[in-house]
């Protein structure tokens, strides 16, 4: 169940990441041709970053999913085997307390934004566009805790794996098997 759990949270949030991605470079081409042909849009650029900030923040929980974000395996595999759970959950901790800590100042922004709207799309609530600070910093949460537990088993092991280095031993596999 847990590893159904982790599958259908990769998967929606990697759909969500791609849409987003998708979004920005349509809203950008729309932004630029427009441009050329001499028109302006008047919501181009205040939704071209919002769509970008949202992407960042999405994106950042899938590379926490993945544990694609930058680390130190090689510091925490030189370490005694006895040491590495230790370190692994310490550093878990602060990571989830800072998540932890964003969520909740983000929430709290919500609520100065209240009855605020978008500059260039008036029906637009700028809690809207804000919440991804609070929802995004849950979902990097969730995506820690998700692949906890296979870093602990890599740092009961041989040692933790570079999510670059696992990446490309997959492929390597793939490859293999082709």
């Amino acid at each position: 169940m847990f590893q159904t759990l982790r599958s259908t949270f990769d998967r929606t949030l990697t759909a969500f990441v791609i849409f987003l991605l998708a979004s920005l470079a349509v809203i950008v081409l729309m932004g630029v041709t427009y441009r050329k042909l001499g028109w302006s849009l008047v919501w181009y650029d205040e939704v071209a970053s919002i769509t970008l900030a949202w992407l960042t923040y999405y994106g950042a929980a899938l590379a926490a999913l993945k544990r694609a974000h930058i680390g130190f395996p090689g510091l925490v595999n030189a370490m005694a085997p006895a040491l590495r759970v230790p370190v692994v959950l310490l550093a878990e901790a602060i990571v989830i307390g800072f998540f932890a800590v964003l969520a909740w100042y983000g929430y709290q922004v919500l609520d100065i934004l209240q009855g605020d709207t978008m500059v260039s799309l008036p029906w637009v609530p700028t809690q809207f566009t804000q919440s991804v600070i609070p929802v995004g910093s849950v979902l990097f949460i969730v995506a820690q805790l998700l692949s906890l537990p296979e870093l602990l088993d890599q740092a009961r092991g041989a040692g933790v794996i570079d999510a670059e280095k696992q990446e490309m031993e997959k492929e390597i596999q793939k490859a293999m098997q082709s």
